[in-house]
């Protein structure tokens, strides 16, 4: 039996600000062409830019690659994991 579990490193690999390859995401909470926001391990993750393209998403591996003229890759609130992790803490 395969183990299916998320890759708990968290990575990122920008090349040329033109692809940027994302590992240990949990989760993607919406994307359009200027921005892509997304749980990872460490936290939210904002990327920003023109003309985004989702290339390939793995949900297996947790592995994401994102095309287009990237702008900028922005860090959010570290306890907020998922959706779930974002309700838990309107209830607190």
């Amino acid at each position: 039996m395969q183990d299916k579990t998320l890759n708990t490193n968290q990575n990122i690999i920008l090349e040329n600000r033109k692809s940027l390859v994302i590992s240990g995401i949990t989760d993607v909470d919406s994307f359009d062409e200027r921005e892509v926001c997304l749980y990872t391990s460490l936290g939210e993750l904002t990327i920003q830019g023109k003309e985004l393209h989702i290339d390939s998403m793995s949900v297996e591996t947790g592995d994401m690659t994102i095309t287009g003229d990237i702008w900028a890759v922005v860090y959010g609130d570290k306890d907020r994991r998922g959706p779930l992790s974002a309700l838990g803490r309107l209830f607190r």
